[in-house]
């Protein structure tokens, strides 16, 4: 069964005053945006704004798949409290607009869920578009709306004096310990050690780290769709190997184009999958390069999940998919685990980095790679590999010094697909 979250918001500017809700439906496997809606909806009291969002952000759920199963997330205490069921409803303009919510899925596939108002910012931008929107007389519009867009820009980022990026990089260098720590089982006795190891180590933060000279950068570039990748079906190294679509070959010739035009690349190795191979050729014929093939660049063998859907997964095989979730260390039936595929990454950065370093070079792979190489250089838990977003035929960058630390200067580029 597929899984949707729904976050919705609703606001009054003087309650009751001019009001508007906003909603958002995510994919729950991927924490992709699948839909918004908003609406600028006259005088009403924040409550009614609220209640008129969920009914909103239900039937947008249910317009892409009837049978999901939906968590409504909200920071309405009342919205929640009520549609769970534990809170009567009395006022009567909200009566009509709670039934309405609650005929849109069956009640079992819904779930609610309160959360403080800083975790539902999307909902909340998209009700305040809503809302100025009326206020000059018009209606919201989906294309104009900077929403999902003013959200990710509001995660902060690191501030600090001007400088370029082998500075950035340095002073990041600085920051870290001097020798890397072993992997240790997440939550463990072990893990708080070597975390302790890791801190007592690593040298006071600042500018002047030594020169280490030109580091081995990769840039990673995901092949582009085959006739797999929309419908989101697991295809690893263990399937059937598709090739790409007709899709997929535009994306790599667009990708190809943008880094011949930047000239920087010096080298290009590709995973043994036909994907890649077909991404990495394309590059070639513009850059005059040979291809070499890297095998420790393959994807995931998902084993007997090969070409099912996350859905068909959670269907057919509840309780190894939450295995596989929860360690690195479960790996589908018949298939690898994110800590194995973490080892053969790990052997083949380090071989490709001894032999190029100094030098750019393209890497053609897939969506586990590359989020495990940008892991590992930013020092992240195994669980760091679900919080990350790789379109097919983005661009991701990663620098190596001589020192053995890593500088990401890349992720998830897709401006030359636009």
């Amino acid at each position: 069964m597929r899984e949707f979250i729904v976050e919705a918001d609703g606001g009054s500017r003087g309650n009751p005053g001019p009001a508007g809700y906003g909603s958002v439906v995510i994919d729950a496997a991927t924490g992709e945006t699948l839909a918004e809606a908003a609406e600028y909806i006259g005088v009403a009291t924040n409550n009614v704004a609220e209640y008129k969002g969920l009914v909103a952000g239900l039937k947008a759920a249910h317009a892409l798949d009837p049978s999901a199963s939906v968590h409504v997330r909200m920071d309405s205490k009342l919205v929640v409290e009520q549609m769970s069921g534990r809170w009567k409803i009395k006022h009567p303009d909200m009566k009509p607009l709670a039934a309405e919510a609650a005929r849109v899925f069956p009640a079992p596939q819904v779930t609610y869920e309160w959360i403080p108002r800083e975790k539902n910012k999307h909902a909340d931008r998209l009700a305040n578009e809503a809302m100025d929107a009326g206020r000059r007389g018009e209606q919201w519009s989906a294309s104009a709306s900077t929403a999902e867009l003013d959200v990710k820009a509001s995660v902060p980022v690191a501030s600090g004096p001007p400088g370029d990026a082998a500075a950035g990089a340095a002073k990041a260098r600085a920051a870290l310990a001097e020798r890397r720590a072993p992997e240790v089982p997440s939550g463990s006795a072990a893990d708080v050690r070597a975390a302790g190891n890791v801190a007592a180590q690593a040298p006071p933060v600042g500018w002047a780290a030594p020169d280490l000279g030109a580091p081995a950068t990769f840039v990673l570039l995901r092949h582009g769709e085959t006739a797999l990748t929309p419908q989101k079906r697991f295809s690893g190294s263990g399937g059937s190997d598709p090739s790409l679509s007709d899709i997929g070959r535009e994306q790599a010739e667009r990708a190809a184009a943008a880094l011949a035009a930047r000239g920087t690349i010096q080298a290009i190795v590709s995973s043994p999958l036909k994907r890649c191979q077909e991404t990495a050729q394309a590059v070639a014929a513009r850059t005059g390069l040979d291809v070499r093939i890297e095998d420790g660049l393959r994807e995931t063998d998902f084993g007997a999940w090969e070409g099912m859907t996350f859905g068909e997964v959670r269907e057919r095989q509840p309780e190894e998919l939450n295995a596989w979730l929860s360690s690195s260390k479960a790996a589908p039936p018949g298939g690898e685990s994110f800590a194995a595929v973490s080892r053969r990454v790990s052997a083949a950065r380090d071989r490709l980095t001894a032999e190029y370093a100094g030098r750019t070079v393209l890497l053609v792979t897939h969506v586990t790679p590359i989020k495990t190489l940008v892991r590992l250089a930013l020092g992240a838990p195994p669980e760091a590999l679900f919080r990350m977003e790789l379109s097919a035929a983005s661009l991701s960058a990663v620098a190596y010094y001589a020192d053995g630390h890593a500088s990401l200067r890349l992720l998830n580029e897709t401006a030359h697909l636009r």
